[in-house]
């Protein structure tokens, strides 16, 4: 199994690895949006950081710039995405990243570090308002940020139908703590619902259901039996869901060749009906919100900030992602950020005038129009010469 689709390949092996760093706590990640912001960042590394990108990007690095800046070129009509490069006023930064960010495909935003508001409204306007805070907080010391985002938000060709819950089985921990699931509407599932099970080396008999958007967007569920390694049932569902998109054939186990009776991956039953044999799924409704920290050596970003601003400035990778799978459809959403800040803010001289009322002084009170005019604006109603001083307390009035 598994799609001819070079780059394809490339960041579902990255994928492996972010997954594997993050691990089997309920959540939602974009290694694609990852695997672009370092795409772009490639060219600009050397020596030993361009060695650590090569083998995290999974190709040469020119082979991963000339597919980030295609992708960014011509998008999918569902996926949006956005990538940017933001620099702060005296940024220390050379001709080398000068010349890498002028060689920068035409896609990608360039331009003064905005505010915290800026960054959130880009978040914002790139994530279709799923995603409203940007990673990465604004500090008065940052000087780099590197950004991508990608949004998705379809509806299913077949909405799902619902059932109770308990029709996912006694063995599941969450049929008595659910009241409704989705089921995939009419006899086999209905337009834009395909479910089957997959037979694969490494994970064994899997279940399988692949929802389809309106236009084309594939979302693959794969289950296997809970003594599978997460790590290989990921890996399985990016294998199956690349076969399935690009019409290869994906090894199946029809309902005939299983034993009457309930596991934990289905139930199979008998029924008098004109129809083949088939299947239909049962899965429930989710959501995920999460925020990554990527600062993990083996994902990539410290290379990448070494390429960008090499020395010993800190500087932060995370990632903020959200998914939502629903009876009517599917959205997700993820803002990839890399930000370097200054190891020492740069000190200027300044003058400081310290005033100091220490003896007798007036004091004019004066009234205000909220349209700066008429008799009251300008009038002074109160005035004072402070000559007998008291000591301050800390009253409330």
């Amino acid at each position: 199994m598994g799609g001819t689709n070079v780059i394809a390949d490339c960041v579902a092996r990255y994928a492996a690895r972010l997954h594997a760093y993050i691990g089997t706590r309920h959540h939602v990640a974009s290694p694609f949006a990852a695997w672009l912001l370092l795409a772009l960042t490639g060219p600009a590394s050397a020596g030993a950081d361009r060695d650590v990108l090569i083998e995290v990007l999974g190709c040469d690095i020119d082979t991963a710039a000339s597919a980030a800046a295609g992708l960014l070129a011509s998008p999918h009509p569902l996926v949006a995405s956005a990538a940017a490069v933001w620099t702060g006023a005296g940024a220390p930064l050379g001709e080398d990243f000068k010349r890498w960010q002028a060689s920068l495909p035409a896609q990608v935003s360039t331009g003064a570090l905005p505010d915290q508001a800026g960054l959130d409204a880009w978040a914002e306007e790139h994530t279709f308002g799923l995603i409203d805070k940007f990673p990465v907080n604004w500090a008065p010391d940052l000087y780099l940020v590197l950004a991508t985002a990608l949004a998705t938000k379809v509806s299913w060709e077949t909405p799902f139908d619902l059932a109770p819950a308990a029709w996912l089985g006694e063995q599941s921990p969450w049929a008595a703590s659910l009241s409704k699931v989705l089921v995939t509407p009419g006899k086999d599932g209905g337009r834009g619902h395909r479910q089957f099970i997959a037979v694969t080396p490494d994970a064994g008999d899997l279940a399988v259901h692949v929802g389809t958007a309106a236009d084309g967007l594939a979302v693959v569920s794969v289950i296997a039996q809970p003594e599978v390694p997460a790590g290989r049932v990921l890996a399985a569902a990016h294998s199956i869901g690349s076969a399935c998109v690009s019409g290869e054939q994906v090894p199946e186990r029809s309902p005939a060749e299983l034993e009457l009776g309930e596991g934990p991956l289905w139930l199979v039953r008998e029924e008098r009906s004109t129809r083949p044999d088939g299947c239909t799924a049962v899965l429930p409704a989710w959501s995920a919100m999460s925020k990554h920290e990527l600062d993990d050596p083996a994902l990539g970003f410290a290379a990448a900030k070494n390429a960008l601003a090499p020395g010993p400035d800190p500087w932060q990778a995370r990632q903020s992602a959200m998914a939502r799978y629903s009876r009517t459809g599917f959205e997700a959403a993820a803002v990839t950020a890399l930000a370097v800040q200054l190891a020492m803010m740069p000190s200027r001289t300044r003058r400081v005038a310290e005033l100091r009322f220490g003896h007798p002084y007036a004091v004019v009170a004066l009234t205000r129009a909220p349209d700066g005019a008429g008799p009251w604006h300008g009038m002074p109603v109160f005035s004072a010469w402070v000559g007998e001083p008291e000591d301050a307390t800390a009253d409330t009035r």
